[in-house]
């Protein structure tokens, strides 16, 4: 069964944290995942709390982004339903991405050199030059001057790289894969405040889904050209998804029971890598992908083998 988790950084959703903070809005939480979507009603008479006092505490979890609701009608008036949108939250304190193995084998892929896609509207690729075709055409992503591109941002589908397995080629064991690569949300002009859930999939297995907090505006990216204006996506989160042989780890946080061996790398003389929103997305909110020339690492996308 699909479960959905939410790593936040304190320094950087507050709101969140300042939601956790009171024992009745952890216990709406806790009754939402245990017994499901309930209306405030209920939520009052199984906390024992004013139906007014618990209203409140809905609006402040709605508006840290841990809850949805859906007012529908009832038998006199209506009635707010809520839900919960994570299984489990996380808060991470620092850096883990580690630094490159020297065992190791890295393969660096330009974030134009894609072999499949499937995008909607909007749109769109550019490189530290200028855009790539046309805007909002996934058409475009056709363009052979695709190859140049330093940022690619669409609302639903995804695109996909194919890595040589060279692991496989040395006969080698691998104990572990990573990819990292930067990352946001995508929102007509910017949003830090626009959750979204990033699939990545590996060799047609659906691996861990990330929700990505915003489409990040407030400063210009490290690497992002002068001509790219302001008002326009800057820079994401640098991020470092690995397959263990127990699990799949987010920045060092194990979030996904798939493991090395639902990969079967030993028999594919490839790794497809597929990143994506997926249509069935708690938070479809579009996806930035930024490369060489953009955001703020300066880097293709980065896959790792870790071999013994």
């Amino acid at each position: 069964m699909s479960r959905h988790f939410l790593l936040v950084d304190p320094l950087e959703n507050p709101l969140l944290l300042k939601a956790l903070a009171a024992p009745v809005r952890i216990g709406i939480l806790k009754l939402l995942q245990v017994r499901g979507a309930l209306n405030v009603n209920e939520l009052a008479e199984l906390l024992a709390q004013p139906q007014s006092s618990v209203s409140i505490h809905v609006q402040m979890l709605q508006e840290a982004g841990l809850i949805a609701t859906e007012t529908v009608k009832a038998r006199k008036g209506s009635q707010k339903i809520c839900r919960s949108l994570y299984d489990e939250i996380l808060i991470r304190f620092e850096e883990t991405i580690e630094k490159a193995d020297p065992d190791a084998i890295e393969v660096a892929m330009p974030l134009g050199l894609y072999t499949g896609f499937e995008v909607s509207a909007p749109c769109g690729l550019c490189s530290s030059d200028g855009i790539i075709g046309l805007l909002d055409v996934p058409s475009t992503f056709l363009d052979p001057d695709r190859m140049k591109a330093g940022l690619i941002w669409f609302t639903r589908g995804y695109v996909e790289y194919q890595f040589p397995n060279n692991a496989r080629l040395a006969n080698l064991a691998v104990r572990e894969v990573e990819f990292v690569l930067e990352l946001s949300s995508e929102v007509p002009g910017t949003s830090a405040d626009w959750p979204s859930d990033i699939t990545l999939t590996v060799n047609g297995t659906a691996v861990v889904t990330w929700t990505s907090p915003g489409d990040f505006g407030d400063k210009r990216g490290a690497y992002t050209p002068d001509w790219w204006k302001l008002k326009g996506s800057q820079y994401g989160k640098l991020k470092s998804f690995r397959i263990r042989e127990d699990g799949t780890y987010v920045d060092g946080l194990r979030l996904s029971d798939v493991t090395l061996a639902d990969l079967d790398l030993t028999s594919h003389h490839s790794i497809r890598l597929r990143i994506g929103v997926m249509d069935d997305a708690r938070h479809p909110g579009g996806i930035n992908i930024f490369g060489r020339g953009f955001g703020n690492y300066d880097q293709d996308i980065l896959m790792r083998l870790k071999v013994r």
